[in-house]
């Protein structure tokens, strides 16, 4: 037999025969309990799959401009240039490489800009307006071609001057070309689509249609 411990009394034993237990009191016992566990389970237990919207979000939190679309250009310019009252005359062809990127605002891409069709399991998502950035010239792999029986290192630089101010305006209006832009908002809405089926496929909502669409756009029927 085991000692008894210093800080525990000893029990008193008393036998005392078992009488049946009545039942409606441990039903409603386990009722209570139930009902109490089903509330701390939805209260403080795992959640449902939760809300397809904010999930969406979550996707755009760390990129608040994307680039989705670059054009390579190559405007083609010219400039003259007159000087002692007309006696020294000079021309300048240009041929300066530009590139002009056209980027996504994620930032702009607010819950209203979200639908979600539970019966479909389709996200609908409309984008603002792409934005073009400044064409970036490379002067550097620039070709020129000059006209002049004799050009001064003055003239030249300010022929080269207006050369480059004339390829970045040719270079802004080759970026809006209709063209250029319908391929740019193409690549946008497979950039959006694939940052948002992904997230949304480890987040358990399986086989997700996300149909994306710009401002002004139709939405398609189904």
């Amino acid at each position: 037999m085991e000692p008894d411990r210093l800080d525990q009394p000893r029990p008193t034993q008393v036998t005392v025969a078992p009488a049946p237990a009545p039942v409606l009191p441990w039903l409603l016992f386990a009722g209570t309990l139930a009902l109490a566990v089903w509330a701390l389970w939805r209260a403080f237990g795992p959640q449902d799959l939760g809300d397809p919207l904010a999930t969406s979000l979550v996707a755009f939190e760390k990129q608040n401009r994307l680039t989705v679309f670059s054009a390579e250009l190559a405007p083609v310019v010219a400039s003259d240039d007159e000087r002692l009252l007309g006696l020294l005359k000079s021309r300048q062809v240009a041929v300066i490489p530009a590139r002009v990127d056209y980027t996504l605002d994620l930032s702009k891409v607010t819950r209203e800009r979200l639908a979600w069709n539970d019966a479909a399991d389709e996200l609908t998502v409309t984008l603002p307006p792409l934005t073009v950035s400044r064409p970036n010239l490379d002067e550097a792999r620039a070709q020129y071609l000059r006209e002049g029986v004799w050009i001064t290192s003055t003239a030249q630089d300010k022929l080269t001057r207006d050369n480059t101010r004339l390829a970045e305006q040719q270079a802004v209006q080759q970026a809006a070309n209709p063209v250029l832009f319908d391929m740019a908002r193409g690549a946008a809405r497979e950039a959006v689509r694939q940052n948002l089926v992904i997230p949304l496929q480890v987040a358990g909502y399986g086989a997700v249609k996300v149909t994306v669409r710009f401002d002004g756009e139709p939405v398609a029927a189904n």
